[in-house]
């Protein structure tokens, strides 16, 4: 006999047959699979952030170019989450992890072998994709296997430890390979933990499918991607040498707006959908969606401009800018068991908010860095920050995974992860233009206050014109002393940029704390449960949904 869950919320009903409990050695093992997974998808994020400055150097890339490499990952990875998580459900999502991991060592092996800003950027977008497969496949296979809603909890929130892990390892991977070889070895620990990952997981991993039908949605996901690349397009050309009112911005803009709106429309009408515009019916999961969304723009764009302020103002090394920001992404790691102990003992909802205000006065004080801010002190600022975002993001992964059904459980996370990489690819876009332009307008102050005589003021603001924020490689005039003073009104002008990078972000942590708040609240929420009802099948018999 099948069981069919009725939902009427979702006016869609869907059968399979019974399913045995699935075996604890099983469970375990998916579970850890789907945390290499993205520990692996992961890992090259911020670890080829802080290595920017090496790359810059040795491949004579501007500012534009350096944002690039960032966005080629994080774009495809929006663009593509979405179709992927459909492709899951079609075909498999074992399939689609193992050909993830695939692409991402394709990825690397491209980046790898580069010799030019182009090659490193396809490279990402390879990796990238393969991101935007493996995401949405290690939910959905966390949700088949851990049906009751407190032991998800409890994996998802090992599965952001291993996000984060990804995030805190890689910078520090990456500053020991620049050390000590050439820049192009930071994706092997990538490339190499990937191939085993494959190995392993194509002979552990049990396969599964959504137990409703799917099919792929052409106009959707083109939709999506014009308009996506449109608007993170847009941002970085904005912020070049193009400027704003370039004609192929403002079309960049323009097109994205058109493509926006027609997506919705086209969603709305689709018979099936990429993005079921009914999930959003979820007043949670609409909240926890919008949180997530700004959260990681926040944290990739804090992640980026803090990055470049040790890198360019401190002269940091890379081993040395990794271990700065370890607290940023260490405590999400180290305390990934801790906050789901605690989602246990407390309303998610109460966790999230608590860990958005402690995120948002962590980004503020960043206010506090000047040029010579010790590391003691930019340590435990960091602290604050890693330490509010480690309580926010496994909360918000779990509300928007409970407040919907669980054969909904891999739309649900395909939907909320893209929304986490668009947060993602708007953050060092838009930093990075904060950072270039908030730079060059303070830059004549502080150099006419330096002391440096006409000439050599004109000398500075010329090279930071002509090369970007990247400059401070390279400030060096005929003496010491005015070397010194002209390091010291670029690190003024950087600093200043850094201060309105963090107003933004912080100001972005508090309000997602205002709008969870609102949407999800602070009390005990049950999750989502598929009411029993009885509904007529096709041959006349009586259906009775289960829980879910």
């Amino acid at each position: 006999m099948k069981r069919c869950h009725a939902d009427p919320g979702f006016r869609s009903l869907a059968c399979l047959p019974p399913q045995p409990d699935s075996p604890s050695r099983h469970v375990t093992a998916t579970i850890l699979l789907a945390c290499l997974g993205v520990f692996v998808s992961y890992l090259p994020v911020v670890g080829v952030s802080v290595a920017l400055p090496v790359i810059q150097q040795a491949l004579d890339a501007s500012t534009t170019g350096l944002q690039w490499i960032t966005d080629a990952f994080i774009l495809p990875t929006a663009a593509l989450l979405l179709t992927c998580g459909v492709i899951g459900d079609l075909f498999g999502r074992k399939r689609m992890y193992l050909i993830g991991l695939a692409l991402s060592c394709v990825g690397c092996l491209v980046a790898l072998t580069a010799h030019g800003v182009v090659q490193v950027c396809v490279g990402q977008a390879l990796t990238g994709v393969g991101t935007a497969a493996l995401l949405p496949a290690t939910l959905g296979l966390i949700s088949h296997v851990c049906p009751d809603h407190r032991k998800r909890a409890g994996a998802i929130a090992l599965w952001t430890a291993a996000l984060g892990l990804g995030l805190t390892l890689g910078p520090l991977f990456n500053g020991l390979i620049v050390e000590h070889a050439s820049w192009r070895w930071i994706f092997l620990p990538t490339l190499a933990i990937g191939v085993l990952t494959v190995l392993v997981g194509a002979f552990v991993l049990v396969d599964s499918r959504s137990d409703r039908e799917r099919h792929l949605d052409l106009p959707g996901q083109l939709l999506a991607i014009v308009a996506i690349t449109g608007i993170v397009y847009g941002v970085i050309e904005g912020g070049g040498a193009p400027g704003w009112g370039s004609a192929q911005v403002v079309t960049a803009f323009v097109v994205a707006a058109l493509a926006l709106p027609a997506f919705v429309v086209v969603e709305l009408r689709s018979r099936c959908p990429m993005l079921d515009m009914r999930l959003f019916r979820s007043t949670a999961f609409s909240g926890a969606a919008f949180v997530m969304a700004l959260t990681l723009f926040a944290q990739v764009g804090l992640v980026f401009s803090l990055s470049e302020y040790f890198g360019l103002v401190h002269h940091a090394s890379t081993w040395d800018i990794g271990v700065r920001l370890i607290a940023l992404n260490g405590f999400t790691v180290v305390l990934g068991p801790v906050v789901g102990r605690l989602m246990h003992r407390f309303p998610p909802g109460l966790v999230l908010v608590t860990g958005l205000l402690v995120g948002g006065i962590g980004a503020l004080l960043v206010n506090l860095f000047d040029a010579t801010t010790g590391t003691g002190e930019a340590v435990l600022v960091i602290a604050v920050l890693g330490l509010g975002i480690a309580l926010a993001v496994a909360p918000v992964t779990t509300i928007a995974m409970n407040s919907l059904p669980r054969r909904l459980g891999s739309t649900a996370g395909a939907a909320n992860s893209a929304l986490r990489q668009i947060g993602s690819a708007l953050g060092p876009a838009i930093f990075g233009v904060i950072l270039t332009n908030r730079t060059l307008d303070t830059l004549p102050a502080h150099v006419a206050a330096s002391g440096l005589s006409p000439a050599d003021q004109g000398q500075v603001i010329g090279t930071v014109n002509g090369v970007g924020i990247q400059a401070g490689a390279f400030l060096h005039l005929n003496s010491g002393e005015a070397t010194g003073q002209a390091l010291a009104a670029y690190g003024a002008s950087f600093t200043d940029a850094l201060h309105t990078c963090a107003l933004v972000g912080g100001v972005g942590m508090l309000v997602a704390a205002v709008v969870a708040l609102v949407t999800i609240g602070v009390r005990a929420r049950a999750p989502h449960t598929e009411p029993v009802a009885a509904t007529p099948t096709a041959a006349g018999a009586t259906a009775v949904g289960e829980t879910g």
